[in-house]
């Protein structure tokens, strides 16, 4: 008997300097069912990073065609930027037996939510306030006005998280990646997601 099970889209969300990226970075290097979508965004590149492999980078008027041909599953507009998820490209993977990982932020992950998708919605939470706003100044990257405002946001994300399945706090990196894989892991044994095929071989 074998089950070749479809993949599953998985919604992962958390507020900025939390960590996502570095514990899904750890997760995908450690299976080969599972790869990131890439998004489209409006914003501008930022040092080092690849169009077409972090993101496609895109014009508003661009990403203004792509909602109305209906081609992205979810868009939300944050800090003055457009993001958005091709369709095709995910759907293409989960019919392949491939997980997908939407790293989205809040508002784009309730629409997905409330359209009533097949989804496994992952929020990534800091230890606390605290330990968030350290992590952020450690960066050094940005102003404190910019900084301020990246915690309010946060904070109403925060306020979402209990619409999401699973709660995943990154204080230790190592424990957070173990509760992903354990998300992932469990999600393929789901029933409805079953391939299954009785026949003997």
């Amino acid at each position: 008997m074998k089950n070749d099970a479809k993949g599953a889209l998985i919604v992962y969300s958390g507020p900025s300097g939390c960590g996502k990226g570095t514990v899904m970075t750890q997760v995908l290097a450690e299976r080969d069912d599972t790869a990131m979508s890439v998004s489209v965004t409006t914003r501008a590149p930022r040092p080092g990073e690849v169009d077409g492999k972090d993101y496609f980078f895109i014009d508003r008027n661009a990403f203004e065609r792509m909602v109305a041909a209906g081609e992205l599953l979810e868009h939300a507009e944050y800090n003055g930027n457009l993001y958005g998820t091709p369709r095709a490209a995910v759907e293409r993977q989960l019919l392949a037996g491939r997980n997908v990982v939407l790293e989205i932020d809040v508002q784009g992950a309730e629409q997905i939510m409330d359209s009533g998708a097949d989804a496994v919605t992952i929020f990534l939470a800091p230890p606390s306030m605290q330990e968030l706003a350290r992590r952020l100044r450690k960066r050094g990257t940005e102003e404190e006005s910019v900084m301020a405002r990246r915690l309010a946001i946060a904070r109403q994300e925060m306020s979402h998280a209990h619409r999401y399945q699973f709660f995943v706090i990154n204080d230790v990196l190592e424990k957070a990646v173990r509760d992903i894989h354990a998300i992932l892991d469990a999600e393929r044994l789901r029933y409805s997601r079953a391939r299954i095929d009785w026949e003997d071989e």
